[in-house]
């Protein structure tokens, strides 16, 4: 009997990554029809000891495949709409199309024939063909060890005449109950709000045309059941792993339950396959679970599978000098603000924007990656040796990708720029234009370049921001657009260049987070989710953030009051308790701080160093109340955790309602308490409560973890726009 089905799951072994730890392992079906490309007809929960084909005649694939079948109906077309792997109108797809070619101008219908199929452990390869489009597809598809399914398909033009792809988008079928859409918008300074809805008949799309995801993207394109938070509900959400323009869609037809997916949004002309050339589409991540903080977990999973020293060496504490000193580079003054950092414990010191010649300002200079000798005279060696002695690593800001029209590469080199023209350049944002990476001349200039920066300056990190929309982006080098290009050439110059430097790490900075994906991600250490360092804008920007990104590659700075960007005052507790759920840092100009400042940051450097994020499971809490916040860490080992209770704004509960602390052993006893000292938190309590919160002190209270997870606890009653931290411990084998 011919194979009918494939199932794609872990072996047993693989099958506790950390993100599995409260979430069930995940299985992936495909069924089998004849020569028709495969449809995936399951994918969620694993299906466990499911029987195989030959078993009392059950066989899974086409017994879903039977059951999941719509009936043909009249008034369409002779097949019932049943999405395969990759939707086209030759099986009665309706929905928008996935995939577009054209040759000579001319659309092109295939209709694919299944070839080839082989299965390879937890993952196979599906090969289709077209002879009469002259045409091939080969589908990379599995399920990874944390839970996360993973798509990746190429399309070969086997025909001498040109083709042109215009979309080869991706996707994965949802239940017919998921009925809503969560996804993410937001501008600078105030990235990746959630927003909600209906998921009806048609297409939703959230599309980015700017050569980046940029602020109002979406980390991920979630379906779920009505109702669905973070704790609670049936989700299954896909991600794009790409850092130019792409998509991320929803799409139901009256015949359709449901249909998530993601694809690279091409330029015309952008793609064009001579014969036997390949398209290779962006990779494409799904996940599901019960409740966000589910799904989110397998993407944090994947990410710390690709970062695996991330758990054997703690995240250091950073100082980035930019809030504090912006331009005015003073040799005299870092080494000053160094020293400083280092008696706070800071671990890593990071040099801003400025550094190079001609930099004074941010009209000028981009492409001139030398070091400025009238601020820096003997370069920037003495401060990265003193940054070293001092116990410190040395960072420094960069912006490769940009280029400044007043600067000296851009004087001897014009044709580097991305233009749409000979006569004209795109609108300049920030005073600057964009760099063409598919010319292998600026190319191998920018490897040189940075690669002897970094030797020769002592560099152990850059923080690599990008600045600027990649907008009119026609390349002068091929006379054809270039976003997908330098996308691919950005990746390939990170790549190098950690080839060649062992041991940098990079921080991926897009004026703030306008470029945080999985196709960054893979390359980089850490991501700065915005600008914006009001801790109570950040405690949703980085919520947002959290969905793709574990809290430990999250930059979170403690930056001085008030915000230089909002202009709001904080207390120092406030900005603390935000930012130790990050990646520490500090934004601050200390030279400038009062002793007490600096004696209470050097507190909060501690716990921290006490508490860091590595390897945690991030739990935000469902809150009725939209006043608050409750977010938590469930540090490795599953003794402590860490909860942030955040008081936004007033709230119609006076005082606050009780906040649970969910994910803890329902049987274990936990002693909860402040974090750190109670007095470190003194300025924040409201004066309307005119009595003390009982277990507020450093003794605490001793409570089961089913009580703290299914009824909660009363938080202290904060003034509004404060926050704190909470510390929940597990005490031995106690019963309680």
């Amino acid at each position: 009997m011919p194979r009918s089905h494939i199932r794609l799951r872990r072996p047993a072994h693989e099958r506790q990554s950390r993100s599995e730890r409260r979430t069930a392992p995940t299985e992936l079906v495909l069924a089998l029809d004849g020569d028709a490309l495969p449809r995936i007809v399951y994918w969620g929960q694993d299906l466990g000891d499911a029987p195989e084909t030959g078993a009392e005649g059950v066989d899974p694939g086409r017994g879903i495949l039977a059951a999941i079948s719509a009936q043909i109906m009249s008034a369409g077309v002779d097949a019932s709409e049943s999405p395969s792997i990759l939707p086209t109108q030759s099986e009665g797809w309706t929905g928008t199309p996935m995939l577009s070619l054209r040759r000579r101008g001319i659309e092109v219908f295939p209709k694919f024939l299944l070839r080839a199929t082989r299965a390879e452990g937890s993952s196979c390869l599906i090969e289709a063909e077209d002879p009469e489009a002259g045409l091939s597809l080969a589908f990379r598809i599995g399920v990874e060890a944390s839970g996360l399914v993973r798509l990746r398909a190429t399309l070969t033009n086997r025909s001498d005449t040109e083709l042109e792809v215009e979309r080869l988008w991706l996707g994965v079928p949802v239940p017919a109950d998921h009925d809503e859409i969560l996804s993410q918008t937001g501008h600078h300074l105030r990235e990746r709000s959630m927003q909600t809805h209906a998921f009806v008949d048609g297409l939703f799309a959230k599309e980015t045309w700017v050569g980046r995801p940029d602020f109002d993207s979406t980390s991920a394109l979630i379906a779920a059941r009505s109702g669905a938070g973070w704790e609670t509900g049936a989700q299954r959400a896909v991600h794009l792993a790409w850092s130019g323009n792409g998509v991320h869609f929803a799409v139901r037809t009256p015949a359709t339950r449901g249909f998530i997916g993601a694809g690279e949004l091409l330029l015309g002309g952008e793609v064009h396959l001579g014969a036997e050339q390949s398209y290779e589409t962006p990779e494409l991540f799904a996940s599901w679970g019960e409740g966000t903080n589910a799904l989110a977990s397998r993407f944090h999973a994947h990410l710390r599978e690709l970062h695996p020293g991330f758990s054997q060496r703690p995240r250091p504490v950073t100082l980035n000098t930019w809030e504090a000193l912006y331009y005015d580079h003073d040799i005299d003054k870092m080494m000053r603000l160094a020293r400083l950092g280092a008696q706070i414990g800071v671990e890593r010191f990071v040099v801003d924007d400025g550094w190079f010649t001609g930099r004074r300002d941010d009209t000028s200079a981009l492409g001139d990656w030398s070091v400025d000798t009238g601020v820096w005279p003997d370069g920037l060696r003495p401060l990265s040796d003193l940054v070293h002695a001092l116990g410190m690593e040395f960072g420094l800001w960069v912006e490769p990708e940009m280029i400044s029209p007043r600067s000296l590469l851009a004087e001897a080199h014009p044709d580097w720029i991305l233009r749409p023209n000979a006569a004209r350049l795109p609108l300049e944002g920030r005073h600057q234009q964009v760099l063409d990476l598919t010319n292998p001349e600026a190319f191998d200039h920018l490897v040189e370049t940075l690669s002897a920066l970094v030797a020769d300056e002592g560099i152990d990190y850059l923080k690599w921001d990008h600045n600027r929309f990649v907008l009119e982006a026609i390349s002068p080098a091929s006379g054809r657009p270039a976003v997908h290009a330098q996308t691919a050439a950005l990746y390939r110059l990170l790549d190098e260049l950690k080839e060649r430097c062992p041991g940098l790490e990079i921080e991926s900075c897009a004026s703030g987070g306008g470029r945080i994906d999985l196709g960054i991600l893979a390359r980089t250490d850490r991501v700065w989710a915005s600008d914006c360092t009001d801790p109570l804008e950040r405690i949703d920007i980085q919520r947002g953030t959290s969905l793709l990104v574990p809290p430990e590659m999250i930059g979170a700075h403690i930056a001085q009051s008030p915000s230089h960007m909002t202009g709001r005052a904080t207390a120092l507790a406030t900005r603390a308790a935000t930012a130790l759920t990050g990646h520490l840092g500090v934004e601050w100009n200390l030279l400038d701080a009062d002793p007490a400042d600096l004696e209470q940051l050097r507190a909060w450097v501690s716990l921290y160093k006490g508490a860091r994020p590595n390897g945690c499971e991030l739990v935000h809490v469902d809150c009725a109340d939209p006043a608050v916040r409750v977010t938590g860490l469930l540090l490795p080992g599953g003794r402590r955790s860490l909860w942030r209770f955040a008081a936004l704004t007033t709230s119609q509960h006076y005082p606050y309602e009780l906040i649970r602390l969910p994910g803890l052993d329902p049987r274990g006893l936990y002693r909860v308490r402040p974090h750190g000292r109670p007095e470190m938190y003194a300025r924040l309590m409201n004066p309307s409560a005119l009595g003390p919160l009982e277990w507020w002190d450093e003794e605490g209270v001793r409570l089961p973890g089913g009580v703290l997870a299914q009824w909660g606890i009363r938080p202290p009653h904060l003034l509004p726009g404060s926050a704190v931290l909470i510390e929940v411990e597990k005490l031995g084998d106690e019963q309680p």
